[in-house]
């Protein structure tokens, strides 16, 4: 089932695979709400049309995607965004409910080492751990978030990786694969929201 999506990403390093998300959509991109190539440019508006422009955009979407990438905490609007998807938000007497929401990790210099280091857990399976530094808090907080902890293994204490975060981070050669099984996943956890201790607020 396709759902109504929402990109946020960083324009300056981001935007290529934002194009790459879009077309990896395919005919589901008709119900993608955010910016394009043909948006207008809103560099020199006020933050307060800025804001108006995004809620615009946000506000009839169920899921959004968040791309996680190298300089991401350089951008002014991610973590605003992010906060916007996870709030129930009253509209014309309507009220939105908490987007389900999927990082997607940019590859960056041929690899995610930028943000993903790998190990190994009590089995000798391949673990994966995450600089948390280079990651906004509203971002990181609703990572390895699930209630009660939802683990691959009780001895190791690793998490699931689709079902054990709120935000689940998805390599992007992964998520462009398969767009549609991430966003489903995010959407079915919006619908679950009681299983996740959410952080809403930046």
């Amino acid at each position: 089932m396709a759902h109504k999506t929402f990109i946020s990403y960083k324009y300056s390093e981001a935007r290529n695979l934002r194009n790459d998300i879009i077309n990896a959509l395919g005919n589901n991109a008709t119900y993608y709400q955010g910016e394009t190539s043909d948006s207008p440019d809103l560099t020199d508006t006020s933050t307060e049309n800025i804001k108006r422009v995004l809620t615009d955009m946000m506000y009839n979407t169920s899921v959004t995607i968040v791309v996680l990438s190298p300089h991401m905490k350089e951008s002014k609007w991610i973590d605003w965004e992010v906060e916007y998807s996870l709030k129930e938000t009253s509209r014309k007497g309507r009220t939105s409910l908490t987007n389900g929401v999927v990082g997607v990790v940019m590859k960056y210099n041929g690899g995610y080492d930028w943000l993903i280091t790998q190990g190994t857990n009590c089995h000798g399976y391949a673990t994966l751990t995450y600089k948390d530094e280079k990651l906004f808090p509203i971002i990181y907080k609703n990572h390895h978030n699930s209630v009660p902890p939802q683990w691959h293994c009780n001895k190791c204490k690793t998490y699931y990786y689709d079902n054990g975060s709120y935000i689940s981070f998805i390599e992007e050669e992964k998520f462009l694969y398969d767009p549609q099984k991430y966003i489903e996943n995010a959407y079915e956890k919006s619908e679950n929201t009681q299983a996740y201790d959410l952080t809403k607020q930046r």
